[in-house]
C-alpha cells in the first residue's frame, strides 16, 4: 500500500500516480514537489531550498541538505547599521527597508534543483525528464487559483514583514505574473505561467547544470549583478548538495531519525527528552496540564536552539550534550521550581520512505525576466548582528526549523512526518 501526503491535492494525485505506474517514494515526492513549485509558486518552487530524509529498507536513511547559502557578496556586518529588532514572532529579524525580506538581497543561492535531481539520481528508477514533466502543462495551461494561494496573496503578516500583496509585486516580472497590473486573480481564475512552463522544458531537456552552470545561470548571475544582489555566477557553479547521515535519538522505545543542525531535528530530540519524564498520556488531551508540559517544552529547547543551533560548517554544536537524556532530566527540575513553506511525505509498498520539505521562506518578490520562477528569501533569519552563531557569511545558511522526520519501532517504520509553516514546524 502507497500513500503521499501534502497540501496540495493535485500534487499529491499527480505523485500517487507515479507509484501506481511503478514509481518508488523518492520518484513520487521529486515529480510532487516540482507540481507543487507551480501551483503554490509563494510557497516553494525552483528558487526554492529545502531538506529531505529518505528511508530504504535496503540503504538505510539518508539526508539529503539543499538549504540556500548566502551568496560570496555578504558580509558579516552589513546589515549592522540598520538592524531595528527582532520579529515579534521571532522568525527573522526586522531591518530598515526590509531589505532581508524581500528584493534581490534577500536571496540566497537557491539549492531545490540541485537537491531533488540527487535524490532522484541515488534512489529514483525513473528519469529527471518524466519527474519534471507532470508540471510544465500546469504552468503553460495554468490551473485555477485556489483560496489558499489567494489567501496567501491577501495576508498582511503585521508590521515586522512586507504585507504579501506588496510581496509578490516586489520586482516588475513578478507583478506581471501574480496580477494583472496590479490587480490580484480571483479564486477559480487561472494563472498561466507560460515563462516557467519554458524554464521546466529547459531544465527537463538539459538537466540540472543549465541551471547552475548555463544559460539559466547566465541570466540569474546578470539579474542579480543588475540589482545588487549577492549572488554570483561561480555561486551557482559551485553549490554542492551535502549528503550526510541524520540525527537520531529515542523516545521511550521508539527510534527517532530527524534532520539536524541547522535544521530542527536536535530541537525535536531535546523536547522528547524532556516530555519523556512525563506521563502525558494520564494528563488526557486537550487538558491543561498536558498543554503546560508541551509548551515548558518547547520553551526549553528553543531557547537552547537560538544559542546553539546554527550551520555546523561554520559553528561548533555540542550535540551530543543538547540530546543527552541527563540534561533534559536537570531541566525538568529547574522548570518543575517555575506557514511559508511546504512538505511531502510518501510512502511506498516497498518500505521506502521520504519527508522532504521544501520553501521559498516567505517568497523573495524578485523573479528574474523570462525565467518565470520566484526566489527563496532565505537571508531573512540570519543575524544580522556580527559576532553570533547564526550571523551571515558568504556560503553559509541559516538556522531553521524544517524537520523532516520518521519514527521506528524497531526496523519497523510508525510514522513519517514533517510540517509546513516555519517556527511552527
Amino acid at each position: 500500500m502507497a500513500i503521499i501526503v501534502c497540501p496540495q491535492p493535485t500534487a499529491a494525485e499527480i505523485g500517487l500516480d507515479v507509484m501506481r505506474r511503478g514509481g518508488n517514494a523518492v520518484d513520487a515526492a521529486v515529480t510532487c514537489a516540482f507540481v507543487q513549485g507551480v501551483i503554490d509558486p509563494q510557497m516553494c518552487g525552483i528558487g526554492g531550498c529545502g531538506v529531505m530524509l529518505v528511508h530504504s529498507p535496503q540503504a538505510g536513511d539518508t539526508l539529503l541538505e539543499f538549504y540556500g547559502t548566502a551568496g560570496s557578496r555578504v558580509r558579516e556586518d552589513q546589515w549592522e547599521s540598520i538592524f531595528i529588532r527582532e520579529a515579534a514572532d521571532r522568525y527573522g529579524y526586522v531591518l530598515e527597508g526590509w531589505v532581508n525580506d524581500v528584493g534581490y538581497q534577500s536571496v540566497c543561492v537557491p539549492g531545490t534543483v540541485a537537491g531533488l535531481h540527487e535524490a532522484l539520481k541515488r534512489f529514483g528508477t525513473i528519469s529527471w525528464e518524466e519527474a519534471i514533466e507532470p508540471a510544465i502543462p500546469i504552468a503553460r495551461e495554468g490551473f485555477p487559483v485556489t483560496g489558499y494561494v489567494h489567501g496567501y496573496w491577501t495576508t498582511d503578516y503585521g508590521p515586522d514583514v512586507v504585507p504579501n500583496l506588496q510581496r509578490i509585486q516586489a520586482t516588475p516580472a513578478a507583478r506581471a505574473i501574480y496580477t494583472r497590473a496590479g490587480a490580484l486573480y480571483a479564486i477559480g481564475e487561472r494563472l498561466v505561467q507560460a515563462e516557467l512552463a519554458h524554464t521546466l522544458e529547459r531544465l527537463a531537456s538539459e538537466g540540472p547544470d543549465v541551471f547552475y552552470q548555463g544559460e539559466i545561470a547566465d541570466s540569474i548571475a546578470a539579474d542579480f549583478a543588475a540589482n545588487g544582489g549577492f549572488i554570483t555566477r561561480e555561486d551557482l557553479e559551485t553549490y554542492r548538495v551535502n549528503v550526510t547521515e541524520p540525527i537520531r535519538g529515542t523516545y521511550r522505545d521508539l527510534q527517532v531519525t530527524a534532520a539536524g543542525p541547522p535544521a530542527g531535528g536536535l530541537t525535536l530530540l531535546q523536547m522528547l527528552n524532556f516530555l519523556e519524564g512525563y506521563d502525558i498520556g494520564a494528563a488526557g488531551w486537550p487538558s491543561t496540564e498536558a498543554a503546560r508540559l508541551l509548551v515548558e517544552a518547547m520553551a526549553w529547547a528553543v531557547a537552547d536552539r537560538e544559542m546553539h543551533i546554527a550551520d555546523p560548517r561554520f559553528v561548533d554544536i555540542p550535540v551530543g550534550a543538547l540530546a543527552d537524556k541527563q540534561y533534559a532530566a536537570k531541566a525538568r527540575e529547574v522548570i518543575a521550581d517555575r506557514s511559508d513553506t511546504t512538505h511531502i511525505c510518501v510512502v511506498d509498498d516497498g518500505g521506502n520512505a521520504v519527508s522532504l520539505t521544501h520553501t521559498l521562506g516567505s517568497a523573495s518578490g524578485v523573479v528574474t525576466p523570462g525565467l518565470g520562477f520566484g526566489y527563496n528569501d532565505y537571508m531573512n533569519c540570519f543575524d544580522p548582528r556580527p559576532g553570533r552563531p547564526n550571523s551571515v557569511r558568504p556560503g553559509k545558511t541559516r538556522v531553521t526549523m524544517m524537520t523532516p522526520t520518521m519514527v521506528f519501532d524497531g526496523h519497523k517504520l510508525r510514522v513519517c512526518v514533517g510540517a509546513l509553516g516555519g517556527r511552527r514546524s
